[in-house]
């Protein structure tokens, strides 16, 4: 099933949804150190913070900066990955990160960090276009922010 967004009127959302946004411009800012000391000053339970952490954006910030973290499994051949990321670049993906694990019984599994903010087209989308590529044997989000 695809995501869903929705834009909701402020006055409109559940105190907890508005504390864990302001709780993460309190850290966005610095003018807190911690989760649990951002979530203390709003009045908010780590555990509620946790919960909307990765789904509470304002609409600028969310139109500003979009995240996404694949893991892949590749096979190990010279030029799979140099598919990947030349896809991820056609894309208008910007790479932050890449982590591989050592190749074994001739896979390795690769997860990229990714600023989709300059990726107009849904994310799953993209994931599909990555398992199509040869050499590419699974490809999942495994996060956003």
């Amino acid at each position: 099933m695809a995501e869903r967004y929705y834009v909701v009127r402020e006055d409109l959302l559940p105190d907890g949804i508005l504390k864990t946004e302001q709780a993460k411009d309190l850290l966005r800012r610095g003018e807190a150190a911690t989760v649990h000391e951002a979530a203390e000053r709003v009045g908010l339970s780590r555990s509620a913070f946790y919960k909307y952490k990765d789904g509470v954006y304002l609409l600028e910030q969310a139109n500003r900066e979009r995240i996404a973290t694949l893991s892949m499994d590749l096979e190990h051949r010279s030029g799979v990955l140099s598919a990947v990321l030349s896809m991820l670049a056609r894309s208008q993906g910007n790479v932050l990160t890449i982590s591989q694990s050592i190749p074994l019984q001739g896979m390795a599994n690769v997860v990229v960090t990714l600023d989709t903010s300059g990726y107009s087209g849904p994310l799953n989308e993209l994931v599909e276009q990555l398992r199509s590529l040869e050499g590419v044997k699974r490809a999942i989000v495994v996060g956003r922010s």
